[in-house]
């Protein structure tokens, strides 16, 4: 009895001891780790989503793809009845062939009329030499008459042929002035059906957009997701109808407590654990802080200026850029809960 009291005396400080010692280890391990290492399992997946927004309103011809598919940039994904489209842009087209006819009809009119200004500044200009004649033989028949070497029949003749001549030059200046005038009104047209023309060719351009809006293409590669359009619906312009996550978009957003941003620096290296693929381990590095706290951010940000202040540590989320394999990545999905540890040495 004696001996088995003995044994079981030193069977007890050992036990003690053995467990005292592992948890000394375990103490030097966690403390040699959280002295290099921040960690927080307040993660998650993140990626670029884009809203994919109806431009134009109309009913819903065809859809071309299945919710969670890959998708490519520049695909068409839905196809809007165009026909009220279509008949737009053919009324602007015709609109634009009127403008089109009343620019010729000005261009024909100011071509006719520099004809008849041309027509018209010859006969100033033989009106002008006929006046210049009757002029000269009025002068010279003035100082015969004096001297009495012609009759007052002659005198008078040669008077009545100047006042014709004056006569006929002003008739030929006026007409010249009204050709003129009249240039510069079917000018004034061709300007006017110029401008009209333009107008219509922006008409043109205008429905051109608006039918191409029709066409409802992907903005970038990748999943569709959260599709709210079926076959036969009426959209209305501005309405969202589904999502896409962006290919190679996927990044961490790990929300870490505002005491633990001091040792917490843009480069520092980061190992990702995902819940959902724990023996996967995921190589990042810290991008970004965001300017503002998650709570700051919210929908309803908390007042402090209350007397009843009760004081929260706050997290900052923190954007970590991630290197996954090729298939882990296409594995990965936004909203995904992962555990972030960022080394500090």
């Amino acid at each position: 009895m004696t001996t088995e009291k003995k044994k079981k005396n030193i069977v007890v400080p050992i036990i003690l001891g053995v467990l005292l010692v592992i948890g000394i280890v375990f103490g030097i391990i966690e403390w040699n780790y959280y002295s290099k290492h921040v960690d927080t399992d307040d993660a998650q997946i993140d990626g670029d989503i884009s809203p994919v927004v109806a431009r134009v309103g109309g009913y819903v011809k065809d859809i071309n793809f299945e919710e969670n598919t890959r998708v490519t940039e520049g695909q068409v994904l839905v196809k809007l009845d165009d026909n009220d489209y279509k008949v737009k842009l053919e009324q602007a087209q015709s609109g634009q062939k009127g403008a089109s006819a009343g620019v010729g009809v000005a261009q024909s009119q100011i071509a006719a009329t520099e004809a008849n200004t041309s027509t018209a500044k010859a006969n100033v200009a033989a009106a002008k030499v006929k006046l210049n004649l009757a002029q000269k033989d009025y002068d010279r028949y003035a100082n015969l008459i004096k001297d009495g070497s012609i009759t007052q029949q002659a005198f008078d003749q040669a008077k009545a042929a100047k006042e014709s001549a004056q006569a006929a030059y002003q008739a030929a200046v006026d007409q010249y002035n009204a050709a003129v005038k009249q240039v510069g009104t079917t000018q004034s047209q061709l300007a006017v059906s110029s401008n009209v023309i333009s107008q219509r060719q922006s008409d043109i351009d205008f429905a051109k957009l608006q039918l191409s809006y029709t066409d409802i293409k992907a903005p970038a590669t990748g999943i569709v997701s959260k599709k709210n359009v079926q076959k036969g619906q009426l959209v209305q312009a501005g309405q969202s109808l589904f999502s896409i996550v962006n290919d190679g978009s996927i990044y961490v957003t790990a929300n870490f407590k505002e005491t633990q941003l001091e040792k917490i620096k843009e480069g520092s290296k980061v190992e990702i654990e995902v819940d959902a693929y724990p023996d996967q381990k995921i190589e990042g590095e810290v991008y970004n802080f965001s300017p503002i706290t998650g709570a700051k951010g919210s929908l309803l940000p908390p007042d402090n200026a209350t007397g009843n202040f009760v004081k929260v540590v706050q997290r900052v989320p923190v954007k970590i850029k991630i290197h996954p394999s090729k298939e882990l990545l296409a594995k990965l999905r936004p909203g995904m809960s992962v555990k972030a540890s960022v080394s500090v040495n």
